[in-house]
C-alpha cells in the first residue's frame, strides 16, 4: 500500500522547524539536531519498525546548514523523499547526498533574500516610522516590526516548505536550470547594496570639526562682529559630495573588517 503524508504531519513537521530551528545550532552539526526533530514526525508516520525510524532518524541529525526561511524549502523537498523512499521509490543515500546538495544554493539565496534585503529594508521603514512621530509614539515603529517580521518569515517559510515538497527536486533543478536562480540572486544583491547605501546615508552620523572662526569688521555697520565662522569643514565637503564622510566612515570600517580581519570589539573600541 502506498503511503502518503498527511497534512497533519507536514504541518508538524513545517512548525517544529519554524520555531526551534536555530535552538540546538552548534559547530558539530549546525542545524543539523534542529533538521532531525523537524523530520521526527514524518519519520513516525512513514515507517513501522523502530529499526526503520533510527535508521532514518539518524540521517537526518547529520551536518546541515542553511538560512533557515528560504532553507525551509529543503525540509519540504527531504519530506517529499521520504515519502518516495518509504514507497520503494527512492534510497537513504539519494536523500543524503541532495541534502547536501542543498545547502550551498539555499544558504545563497537565502541570505541574499532574507537577510540582506528583506529585514534591512523593515528596519529601515520602522525606524523611519519612529523617527518621524513624537517621542512619546516613537514605540510604534518597533511594535509594526515586532509583528511584520515574524508574520513575513512564517509567509515565505511555509509557502517555500510546501513547494519544496510538491514540486520537489525536479521543480528546483528546473528553477536552477533556466538561470532563474541567478537572475534572482543577483538582483537580491544589487537590491541589497541599494539598502545599504540608503542606510548609510540615512543612519550613520559623522563630521569633521573642524572650523575657522574670526572676528570680522562690518564696514556697514562699523561695528565688529564676533566668533564669525570664515570656514566649515564639513559644510564644505557635504556642498561637494553630500555624505562624504559617512560614506568614507563605512567603507573604512569595512576594509578593516574584511580585509585586515580586525574584529568587532577592535573595531568599536
Amino acid at each position: 500500500m502506498s503511503r502518503q503524508l498527511s497534512k497533519k504531519t507536514l504541518d508538524k513537521s513545517f512548525w517544529n522547524w519554524f520555531f526551534w530551528n536555530g535552538c540546538s545550532q552548534q559547530a558539530e552539526s549546525m542545524l543539523g539536531l534542529a533538521f532531525g526533530q523537524a523530520m521526527a514526525p514524518v519519520v513516525d508516520e512513514l515507517y513501522d519498525s523502530k529499526e526503520e525510524k533510527a535508521e532514518a532518524l539518524k540521517r537526518h541529525v547529520t551536518l546541515f546548514n542553511t538560512e533557515a526561511q528560504v532553507g525551509s524549502i529543503c525540509n519540504g523537498i527531504v519530506c517529499g523523499m521520504e515519502e518516495a523512499n518509504a514507497n520503494g521509490q527512492c534510497t537513504p543515500d539519494v536523500i543524503n547526498t541532495v541534502k547536501v546538495a542543498l545547502i550551498g544554493p539555499t544558504s545563497a539565496i537565502g541570505d541574499s533574500l532574507w537577510v540582506a534585503t528583506i529585514i534591512p529594508i523593515l528596519l529601515t521603514i520602522c525606524m523611519s516610522i519612529s523617527q518621524g512621530l513624537d517621542s512619546s509614539m516613537a514605540w510604534v515603529g518597533a511594535a509594526i516590526y515586532l509583528l511584520a517580521y515574524p508574520v513575513l518569515t512564517c509567509i515565505l517559510s511555509r509557502k517555500l516548505f510546501y513547494f519544496g515538497y510538491k514540486s520537489g527536486l525536479e521543480g528546483m533543478s528546473g528553477f536552477m536550470a533556466t538561470g532563474k536562480m541567478d537572475i534572482l540572486t543577483n538582483s537580491m544583491n544589487f537590491m541589497g547594496l541599494l539598502v545599504v547605501g540608503a542606510l548609510t546615508a540615512s543612519f550613520v552620523s559623522c563630521s569633521i570639526p573642524f572650523q575657522i572662526v574670526k572676528d570680522v569688521f562690518d564696514a556697514a555697520t562699523g561695528e565688529v562682529l564676533a566668533g564669525q565662522v570664515i570656514f566649515n569643514a564639513d559644510a564644505t565637503i557635504n556642498n561637494i559630495f553630500p555624505r562624504l564622510v559617512p560614506l568614507g566612515l563605512t567603507l573604512g570600517v569595512y576594509w578593516l573588517y574584511a580585509k585586515k580581519k580586525w574584529s568587532p570589539l577592535k573595531l568599536m573600541g
